[in-house]
């Protein structure tokens, strides 16, 4: 079946499931969700065959952590979908509503996008956190992972669409694309009039090549080249701690920190400190000439440092002269996700606040906060860097959009 077939049955199944009723829907993610865990094993071990040709062709071990899959993360999948089962269904909900002077009554509500298609890279759990946000606010969802996914993905979407079907709803409301050729790719860019939205979510490039390309309206997910900028007024404890978490945790994502800028005031009571505490994790520094006097082991960053999404165990730190510094380095630099500040000093905090310009602001916490899931939305369907629209984790209501309905009686205009 080609791309625009595909397309054409999603919007066929996004009109049955517009209509469908929120117990109908949590009853489908709760069914998909159990058929996750039932099928661990089979999905597991399919993508076992992806990260084995991943290795075979040379990929990173950083990109790998992002496809691989365990018992424990389908689980956590399984888990993402019961959370959204939790949530309140966004489809229906009055935005704003009045009684117009003339008696009209007005009320603007939400409604699906219709069918939301999606390119993404990499990680298979984009996989079911995607058909299951995109089906909870009634859109169809088409999915165009990545090739060196398709196995995993292909056994997720499997095991969806049967208990998608299983349940009572329409089981083309979840289309996996062919990832094995760039064709699908382009024939899903020029769907217009078939798909509603498109939403990238991968690296630079994947997302650029959309945004310039398609005809289809794009909702942009940006990289994440998030900086923690530890003040003159930081809390030395709390620095190192947000720090290494923002960085740590899990370095493979978007949320985490790829760079580090230290006030000169503070530099000699940190660095040291939050040099050792990388070195001791393995952490690789990118430092200016001011950060390599604390260390040998700091690698001289280059001009490119300052810009990069490593996605790695590296990260560049900066010594800077003052919090407006950091606010030009990272406006300079950085990609509108999340920029954090560590500082006791509340002035601080609001000038960085409103100074940076990021879907995110952290303050005195972990950058790696920024997540759906952790934001209380449950599954997101990816992080928004741009202004229109939706801006940060996009939940359930950032999948719909919105129509006037207008009630009168006899109402004619004069």
């Amino acid at each position: 079946m080609s791309v625009l077939e595909q397309a054409a049955a999603a919007r066929i199944a996004a009109i049955d499931l517009a209509g469908a009723t929120r117990a109908e829907k949590d009853a489908a993610l709760l069914l998909m969700a159990d058929r996750l865990v039932e099928r661990a094993g089979d999905i597991v071990a399919a993508n076992a065959v992806d990260v084995a040709n991943a290795r075979a062709n040379g990929i990173s071990e950083a990109m790998i952590d992002r496809l691989a899959l365990s018992p424990e993360r389908v689980a956590a999948m399984a888990d993402g979908l019961r959370q959204l089962a939790a949530l309140p269904d966004p489809v229906g909900d009055v935005v704003r509503g009045s009684t117009l002077a003339n008696g009209l009554e007005l009320r603007q509500v939400r409604v699906p996008f219709g069918v939301v298609g999606m390119i993404y890279e990499g990680r298979p759990n984009v996989t079911a956190d995607a058909a299951g946000i995109c089906l909870k606010s009634g859109n169809a969802a088409l999915l165009r992972g990545s090739g060196s996914a398709f196995s995993s993905n292909a056994a997720i979407v499997s095991v969806l669409r049967k208990a998608v079907a299983d349940a009572g709803l329409p089981a083309d409301a979840i289309q996996l694309l062919d990832a094995t050729t760039r064709d699908s790719v382009k024939e899903l860019m020029r769907a217009r009039g078939l798909v509603d939205v498109l939403i990238p979510r991968g690296g630079a490039d994947l997302i650029r090549t959309v945004v310039e390309q398609s005809t289809v309206p794009v909702i942009e997910t940006g990289v994440g080249n998030c900086h923690v900028y530890v003040d003159a007024a930081a809390d030395l404890e709390k620095a190192l701690a947000i720090t290494i978490n923002s960085k740590t945790q899990r370095n493979s994502v978007c949320n985490a920190a790829e760079s580090l800028l230290v006030h000169t005031e503070i530099a000699d009571a940190f660095l040291p400190l939050v040099l050792e505490e990388f070195a001791a994790k393995g952490v690789t520094v990118h430092g200016d000439a001011r950060v390599a006097g604390y260390s040998d082991a700091v690698v001289p960053a280059t001009e490119q440092d300052w810009g990069t999404e490593y996605l790695s165990a590296d990260i560049s730190v900066a010594v800077v002269d003052s919090l407006e510094d950091a606010l030009d380095h990272i406006r300079r630099f950085g990609t509108g996700h999340t920029e954090a500040i560590v500082s006791e000093a509340v002035g601080a905090t609001r000038r960085f606040t409103a100074g940076v310009d990021a879907a995110a602001v952290m303050i005195n916490a972990s950058t790696r906060f920024t997540d759906g899931g952790e934001f209380g939305f449950g599954a997101e369907i990816g992080i928004s860097t741009q202004k229109l629209h939706a801006r940060g984790p996009m939940g359930l209501p950032e999948l719909t959009s919105t129509k006037y309905v207008v009630t009168g009686n006899g109402h004619t205009r004069g």
